[in-house]
Parts: C-alpha cells; structure tokens; sequence
C-alpha cells in the first residue's frame, strides 16, 4: 500500500497576499481558489513537478500562522532553483552546505545529495527548504 502525501495546510494571516506569494513570487502553479460565502475559502497551490500541495484559506483550521516550518522541495540543480528565487524576488539565505558541519556558504564542494540547501520564509514566517539531489543525474 502506498501512503501519499499529498497535501498541506498552511496557517496565513493574508489569503490573497498569501497567494501572490506562492503563485507569483516563487512560481507554483494555482490549483483552486475557491470561496463560495464571506466564512470559507481554500486555496491550493502545486509546486511545479511536485505531487504535493499546500493549502489554505479561511475557515480550514489548521496550524496558526507562520507554524508550518522546514518544508522541503527537492530540486536536481541548487543554483538554479536559487537562480530563479532571486529573479523573482523571494528573499532567502543563498546557497548553504554542510562540508565542515555546521552551515558553509556555496554549494557543496562535491555536490553530494541532501548537501545543498537554500531557506527561505513565506510572509507569515512558515519556513522552506530547499534542497539538492541527484545533481549528477538530472532527476529528484
């Protein structure tokens, strides 16, 4: 049996600034955005290539704002998912490794999986991580 994670609910405290957010500035692709009265409202969004989404609205419940932290997002190319941070303006730490154990500036010297890390937090302070792997082979 396979066990799917699929979704999370992430606690805002600004659904439309929220949405610009994840839509516009770091690109995920807008799945629904539905309210059908003034005391509910869901929004899911999909991070491109990803079989999971995050949600959240009004009237969903979940976690408080800002709680959801270290959600990761798998890329095969950590300077270009850096890249594409930058140009769309999402403030982050830049690239990180853990060579020496602790957090080291730069992609790791020998672009070992799980070694690459960039951070960056939502307008609410949920935290994001992303993370290198499969460099050499083109695939997450």
């Amino acid at each position: 049996m396979d066990w799917k994670l699929e979704n999370i609910i992430l606690g805002v405290t600004d659904v439309d600034r929220a949405k610009e957010f994840y839509a516009d500035r770091v690109g995920f692709h807008l799945d629904v955005d539905h309210q059908p009265n003034d005391h509910f409202r869901v929004v899911q969004l999909t991070p491109v290539g990803s079989a999971c989404s995050i949600t959240f609205g009004v009237g969903l419940g979940g976690a408080a704002p800002g709680a959801t932290k270290g959600i990761h997002l798998v890329v095969d190319d950590i300077e270009a998912a850096h890249a594409e941070l930058e140009s769309r303006g999402v403030e982050n730490t830049g690239i990180q490794n853990f060579a020496q154990g602790a957090p080291t500036p730069g992609v790791d010297p020998q672009r070992r999986d799980f070694m690459s890390y960039v951070y960056f937090d939502d307008p609410d302070g949920n935290s994001w991580v992303v993370q290198e792997a499969h460099h050499a082979s083109g695939t997450t």
